[in-house]
């Protein structure tokens, strides 16, 4: 559910990996759950599409083959309840984003939302109902978004949707399904018409679905599934009985400089994550927001260097040819900065430390809700008026305790 562009260069390509390497009785059915763009671009070409490796050194192209079709659940629910409930399917993925899990405030499930006709709660239980109708066993549900404790979020939140609208599928679930934690990460920025015109370039035909990403890529997955599944740690996964260390890492090192690239960098005129790196005003910041605020929270796993991990990020961040949009990052902020930012801040809070690099990240993100631009965000509304006021952020944050007192976005608005 959710093949988007990080789904097909990620998660797909370590199916496909597996596939190739012998694993071959695997497949990909995708799920789009509103619109039926990615539908419209695989299913004409038998689901084929390919993958831009690129780098300062050049580029790669290769042919992916695991995805079979797109559904689209709007046009046709039947046949994503149908495919969840097959007998053949042992994995449900999940690539929604954050806002996709449709949690309140508080973290809770919205049940009214969670009813709603592009909701994958619905989808799910309508499945796993049909399956133990059947007899048959439960699946694993796989989240692969950027949530701290992903798989423990997904079933708290299936659990509350059960509760309220399939009591009778509880205690089933709970004994049949599973639904690991997973680290995710790939940089994958929105595919562009040039993207598209640089692979027809070389293959000579067009891919409607072509997607482009860097060469690094990881996935750590925690080793409880319910079932079969391919044999993604043969190709580069990761399987480990605490993704913990590894998803903080990355939710706070990388998910929490983007995001800061992203508001700094917009604010001084940048459009990509190149620039805004390169700038000698923005370096320093994101280099101590990662090894000054966000290592120090992490209880790194064994062999888990922080310091070369900050690293390798800056050389990431740093790729000129990847043309990874600024303006693409900084949306959902709201659904993002919880786990990206606010933990990192609570940590210091508690030792009575400051943070100046996460300080300077939301003052920026403050003078861009400020603006007079379009908000892609679901608290879109809510934000705007929050930022009106003077000093109404402050309040915000201070109710949390997470900012010091007397702090206020203009300190750190350059």
């Amino acid at each position: 559910m959710g093949i988007g562009a990080f789904h097909r260069a990620h998660q797909a390509v370590y199916t496909d990996d597996a596939m190739a390497a012998g694993d071959r009785d695997w497949g990909i059915v995708g799920v789009s759950l509103r619109s039926a763009d990615v539908a419209a671009q695989l299913n004409p070409q038998d689901g084929l599409y390919t993958v831009s490796t690129r780098s300062a050194a050049g580029h790669e192209l290769r042919l992916i083959g695991a995805v079979q079709k797109v559904l689209v659940a709007a046009d046709d629910p039947q046949a994503v309840i149908d495919a969840i409930a097959a007998p053949t399917t042992h994995i449900v993925s999940f690539t929604v984003t954050e806002k996709g899990y449709l949690r309140r405030a508080d973290g809770s499930l919205d049940l009214a939302a969670a009813i709603g006709g592009s909701s994958l709660y619905r989808f799910v239980a309508a499945g796993l109902a049909a399956r133990k109708v059947a007899g048959l066993r439960g699946v694993t549900l796989l989240s692969c978004d950027n949530l701290a404790g992903n798989g423990g979020v997904l079933r708290r939140l299936m659990r509350a949707y059960l509760a309220a609208y399939h009591p009778d599928l509880s205690a089933w679930f709970d004994g049949e399904c599973r639904c690991p934690a997973t680290m995710i990460d790939r940089i994958v920025p929105t595919t562009t018409d040039a993207d598209r015109a640089a692979v027809e370039a070389v293959l000579g035909v067009r891919d409607e679905g072509a997607v482009v990403t860097e060469g690094f890529s990881q996935w750590v997955i925690e080793d409880d599934f319910a079932g079969p599944r391919p044999r993604w740690e043969g190709v580069g996964a990761e399987l480990v009985a605490d993704v913990a260390p590894y998803e903080t890492a990355k939710l706070r090192m990388l998910n929490g400089a983007h995001s800061a690239l992203a508001y700094i960098g917009l604010g001084k005129g940048h459009d990509f994550v190149h620039q805004a790196i390169a700038d000698p005003e923005i370096r320093p910041v994101i280099d101590r927001l990662m090894r000054e605020e966000a290592a120090p929270t992490i209880d790194a796993a064994p062999g888990q260097d922080l310091s070369a991990y900050a690293d390798a990020l800056l050389d990431r961040f740093a790729n000129p040819a990847l043309h990874h949009r600024l303006i693409q990052i900084a949306m959902d902020g709201s659904q993002k900065i919880p786990q990206r930012w606010l933990e990192t801040l609570a940590w210091h809070q508690k030792r009575g430390a400051r943070c100046p690099a996460l300080e300077t990240a939301i003052a920026a993100w403050i003078a861009f809700l400020r603006g007079d631009h379009p908000i892609d965000d679901p608290l879109a509304e809510q934000l705007r008026t929050a930022v009106a006021g003077e000093r109404a952020m402050e309040r915000l944050f201070g109710a949390n305790g997470l900012l010091p007192s007397g702090w206020h976005p203009e300190d750190a608005i350059a």
